[in-house]
């Protein structure tokens, strides 16, 4: 809290300062009236490229451009004062290189005005997050299961069994060397979730990982009921908002068929009389 009593925004700083401490809520958040609501509750508020999929109905992240996350930044922007707003950079606009990547970086923050980018990667990645942490660019890291290569992975599975498991510590451990503030562990198995947030001086977030990390995440619209055409198992629903709005407009729409609505009390009558020498004219 500031010197006058406002709450002070999140800063990277303050993120790092909370490993091992209380752990880190964070949500996604793509509009201006979804930002207000997480902004009261959440640390950091992440303008996720998922906004490809739950907003924009694409069959994966890959066709987000940085457009539209600048588009969904700036409204996200509106809506959150005391969480650290985090924007995803989206595929094809950081992988040529580190200039690219600065460049486009640059960008998301200048014209959202986001106190991060994060970045999708490991090893192959770390020269680039170097690279920006020392230009004045705060990155986030993401591990394990990182959606903009799905097509590489397969499809969606689990990251990190077996002997695959190193890996993921690589990319983790050179990650944060890189400058990285904090990393997102994404569906890997529980345990070795755990051995990477203790090994790691920055936090850990985890979506699909464990209870241990320093931090968890989710897609919003997951995790209250809105996103529906699949359910991840690392997904807790705690609404069932999209239930609720389809009954919400099939009630709607018998109403007007059947001439319920509007009523009597949702139209308007004639326009009042002038009123003159006290009484009606």
């Amino acid at each position: 809290m500031s010197a006058t009593g406002e709450l002070k925004a999140m800063t990277p700083p303050d993120v790092v300062a909370r490993k091992g401490g209380q752990p880190l809520v964070c949500l996604t958040a793509y509009t201006t009236p979804m930002a207000r609501l997480v902004d009261r509750h959440c640390d950091i508020v992440l303008v996720g490229d998922s906004v490809g999929m739950v907003l924009h109905g694409l069959p994966s992240t890959l066709g987000v451009t940085l457009d539209m996350m600048i588009m969904h930044g700036q409204s996200v922007r509106r809506g959150v004062g005391r969480a650290l707003m985090v924007v995803d950079m989206p595929f094809g606009s950081y992988e040529e290189g580190p200039e690219q990547a600065f460049r486009n970086a640059a960008r998301l923050m200048a014209e959202t005005g986001c106190g991060a980018v994060k970045i999708e990667g490991g090893e192959g990645m770390a020269a680039t997050i170097r690279f920006l942490a020392a230009r004045g660019i705060p990155v986030m890291g993401h591990v394990g299961l990182t959606p903009q290569a799905v097509n590489t992975f397969g499809g969606y599975k689990v990251q990190g069994r077996g002997d695959d498991a190193e890996r993921i510590l690589r990319d983790a451990a050179a990650v944060a060397e890189a400058g990285a503030f904090a990393v997102v562990l994404e569906k890997v198995p529980e345990a070795l979730a755990r051995r990477i947030t203790a090994n790691l001086a920055v936090p850990t977030i985890g979506i699909g990982a464990s209870s241990s990390c320093d931090g968890q995440i989710l897609v919003v619209d997951d995790m209250l009921g809105m996103f529906t055409p699949f359910q991840p198992k690392f997904v807790k629903r705690y609404a069932q908002l999209g239930e609720q709005a389809e009954t919400a407009i099939a009630a709607y729409a018998r109403d007007v068929r059947e001439r319920r609505f509007p009523s009597t009390e949702h139209v308007f009558g004639d326009a009042p009389k002038s009123i003159k020498g006290g009484e009606a004219a």
